[in-house]
């Protein structure tokens, strides 16, 4: 039962960090340096920032509860940089 929660709370936090990820790149990235606009990049980038560092400690956190190997948890720590990375995650390893 704690893993299933685990899990839920884990995908959540993917989710939105992949989320967060895709609006830094596709909204507040070009309302910066187009429109010249930056307060967008300091909201959004603090809270990718937050669920950056989450995702990659809830990471850690599934490799040991799931028994990943550590090629598992390479990929899936990889995967956080990727803009739809975490969505690969989602639907490959939970």
């Amino acid at each position: 039962m704690l893993v299933e929660i685990s899990v839920r709370i884990f995908r959540l936090i993917s989710t939105l960090e992949a989320i967060s990820f895709l609006v830094l790149l596709g909204i507040a990235m070009p309302l910066k340096y187009i429109w010249e606009m930056p307060q967008m990049v300091e909201i959004v980038g603090m809270a990718h920032g937050v669920l950056f560092v989450l995702y990659v400690g809830g990471a850690i956190y599934m490799y040991r509860k799931l028994k990943w190997s550590i090629l598992d948890l390479f990929i899936v720590v990889m995967c956080s940089i990727l803009p739809f990375g975490p969505f690969y995650v989602e639907k490959k390893y939970l």
